[in-house]
Order: structure tokens, then sequence, then C-alpha cells
């Protein structure tokens, strides 16, 4: 199981900061003005050689300062209950706010790890400043400067010293089918119409988050696990927050599927919101179905629906190799063909192909187009392999794999795509010297 980190703290004390230190990339959007992350806000770790999420809980707060109060427990409470740990970020240069003993208040109750960092420690004088968060009590703290990196260490060392060692995925478990997709997309009307049309579910397990259900589904003779996201409880619609709360509900469910069914609502287009939910499938490196629900409802011509699926395709890009279904819930149409679609991207992310069959085909390739030269330089491929992980990587080997570029890359990802069908799977590549 993947362990989630979330980072909360009230608006502009340097969380979005903290949070691309720990991801080692200027993901989030920093700006000083409070309240401006919106969107990229998920992201993967290691340190230590142990993997961990991270998920900046910041600036989703909008509105007058009681709204923003509301809003910041709100984020808190969503942390407390979906991570496995928590970092709960301070500005020295502010000292205690009232909103920070709020915080505080709710942290000292929680039963999981909480690690309070105080920011913007960057020099003795602040060290000494920052006693006085003794006085939230929440015991030891760290001192960190997220900007220049001090102090992100230690702190790193101490969360990934309680993170257990990677666990070996049990195998007999059964595929889980993630259903996912912004509030009111119809997941739980699908998941109703399959159970209503097949009366076979064997039990309903309460899944790693209190809202997330397991159903164990038989049909087309193969077992699997349908989990259902769709019991988000409703939370008071302030502004811009269900975003956040769909997609923080997301990460969890995505990281422990196989599938991800992700949903969209017809009548809205292909929104932001999808996106991230799509692009947190595709980094998590999981199988993908679209589905299109609420078609019925949507004004047709002569080619409504190629035009519909060439905008998706667009913006999905350039992982575009995806089955896009259109299906309408209400009516049942196609709903069988997203389950039995699902099925396959199942089998295409296990798809092991030997490697001598892997290099009569992908070396035929190779040298009817080799590589561009680049600075004069020529690469020679000389042998292919798929390397023994959960999902589809291959490696192929040469002389000067620096010189290899994208665009081939993605050549030699599209020609695998092409001959042996990895529809709705992210492929990944790597060129290495033999």
């Amino acid at each position: 199981m993947n362990t989630i980190v979330a980072i909360v703290g009230r608006p502009n004390v340097g969380k979005s900061t903290l949070f691309n230190r720990l991801i080692q990339r200027r993901d989030a959007i920093v700006d000083s003005v409070s309240g401006v992350t919106r969107d990229r806000h998920y992201g993967k770790s290691d340190w230590n050689g142990k993997n961990f999420s991270v998920i900046d809980t910041g600036g989703y707060a909008v509105g007058s300062d009681d709204i923003f109060e509301e809003e910041i427990r709100k984020q808190v409470d969503l942390a407390i209950e979906e991570s496995d740990i928590i970092v709960f970020v301070v500005d020295v240069t502010e000292g205690i706010t009232p909103m920070d003993t709020e915080v505080a208040n709710l942290l000292r109750k929680v039963k999981k790890p909480v690690f309070m960092a105080v920011n913007k420690v960057d020099n003795a004088m602040r060290e000494d400043d920052a006693f006085e968060f003794y006085n939230l009590g929440l015991g030891e703290y760290h001192t960190i400067s997220s900007i220049n990196g001090s102090g992100t260490g230690d702190l790193l060392d101490a969360i990934t010293k309680i993170i257990p060692e990677d666990q070996e995925e049990e195998k007999d478990e059964l595929p889980r089918f993630a259903v996912v997709g912004r509030p009111n997309a119809g997941k739980s009307s699908f998941i109703n119409a399959l159970i209503g049309v097949e009366r076979n579910i064997v039990t309903n397990i309460a899944g790693t988050t209190r809202d997330s259900i397991d159903t164990k589904y038989n049909r087309f003779g193969f077992d699997f696990n349908l989990v259902d996201t769709a019991g988000i409880r409703r939370k008071a619609k302030v502004k811009e927050d269900l975003e956040f709360y769909s997609v923080m509900r997301a990460v969890r469910t995505i990281e422990h599927c196989d599938v991800a069914i992700v949903m969209i609502d017809a009548t809205r287009g292909f929104e932001g919101q999808d996106q991230s939910i799509f692009w947190l499938a595709e980094k998590n490196k999981k199988g993908v179905v679209i589905l299109i629900n609420k078609w019925d409802l949507v004004e047709k011509e002569t080619n409504t629906m190629k035009a519909y699926e060439a905008m998706v395709r667009k913006e999905i890009a350039p992982f575009s190799d995806v089955p896009i279904i259109f299906t309408s819930v209400l009516t049942k149409q196609r709903i069988f063909k997203a389950i039995e679609t699902a099925v396959t991207v199942f089998e295409n992310r296990k798809k092991r192909i030997t490697t001598s069959k892997l290099n009569e085909t992908m070396l035929e390739v190779v040298n009817q187009n080799p590589p561009p030269a680049w600075k004069g330089k020529y690469v020679k491929i000389k042998y292919c392999m798929q390397l023994p992980t959960i999902t589809p990587q291959f490696v192929f080997f040469c002389n000067l794999p620096q010189y290899v570029r994208d665009p081939y890359k993605r050549f030699i990802e599209n020609k695998l795509r092409e001959i042996y069908d990895f529809k709705g799977v992210p492929v990944i590549i790597h060129f290495r010297q033999k």
C-alpha cells in the first residue's frame, strides 16, 4: 500500500514550496499571493529508497475570512481522513496565529503521525523564535526553509523512518476497477446499473476509505472488484472546493486500483478536474478507460461523436491510445461494453512479450527506421527486452542512449502499441548502454 503524506496549514505559510521540494519539481504554482494553489497538488516522492505520495492541501480556500477558516478546517479534516502521515506547516515570521491554534487543536486528536514544520527559518535568530511553537502542544518540531531547502532533509528522514518497507503487492488479489470522476458524473448510477442487472455480487467490503466500497462482481467469466468512489460526502459547496475534494478522494482509490474507469459528464465536456483525474491515473501507471456518460442528453449531428472523441484525445495527448466509450447509464447503453473494455485493458497491462519475439519484431522496425543522427553521432540499437514490472516497461540497449531524442522514443512506443496492442495502458521506454 502506498503511503500518503498530506501537507496542511493555513494559507501562505509555504506549503506549495515545501511540496515542490518534496517532489523535487516545480509542479505547484508558487506565488506570494495567498491562496494560489489551484490544481497540481499531487506528486510522487522517494527518499532513502522509500516511495510515497505527497498531497498539498493548500490554497483552495476562497472568499471571506470566516469561509476561509471553515475551508481550512474541512481540508484538514479531509487530509486527516485520507492520508497516513500529516505535515503541519507554520510560519516563524508570523508566530502562532488563531488559525494555527485551530488546526493544532484538530491535529492533537489524531491517531496518525503528525510532523510540525516551522518554515522560513533561515537564520539563528529565527531558530530561537521557533521555540514558541511548543505552545501548540504537538511536541517536537522541525525547523525548515522550504525556499532554500535547509532542514527538509531531516524532516524527510523522520518521515521515511516510519514508512514501512515497500510491500510486495499480493498476487492473488482480485483485479480492482475503480470508477472515478467528478461529482455527479454518474459513478454510483453506473455501478448500480451493473449490479441491478447482474445479481451475482458476492460481498460488499469497505474499501481503504470510509467512502470507497469494493463490490466483488463476476461477469464474462471474470472475477473482479468494482470500487465506487461516488460516496463522497457532500461538502458545503464553497466556490472551488469541490474540485479539491473529488481529486483528493480519487488519489487513494486510483493508487490502489489496476484499471481506472474515468467517467466524464458529456453535457459538461472534458474539464480541468477530469484532466486532473486522468493524469493521476497515468502518473500512477494504471490502465485507463474513459466513459463519456449522459450521451443520451447531447444534441447530435452526423459527426458529433467523432468530434467529441477527437477533442478528448487532443486533451490527453500524448497518451491518447485510450479506449473512449460513449454510454448512457440511464438507458444502460454500452455499460457492459465498458466493463468488457476494462477487462481487456487489465489484460493488456499484464501482457508479457518474450525477448526473442520482441527482438524479432522491434529490431526490424529499428533497422528500417534507425534513430536520426545527433551531432554527427549514430545510435545503434542492439537488443531489447521487457522488464519484469507490474506495468509494461521496455529497455532498448544501444551504444549512445543519451542521443536518443523524445520523438524517436514516441515512435518506438507507438510501434509497440501497434504491434502488441497496449491500448489503455501507459508504456515506458528506456534506452540504456549495453
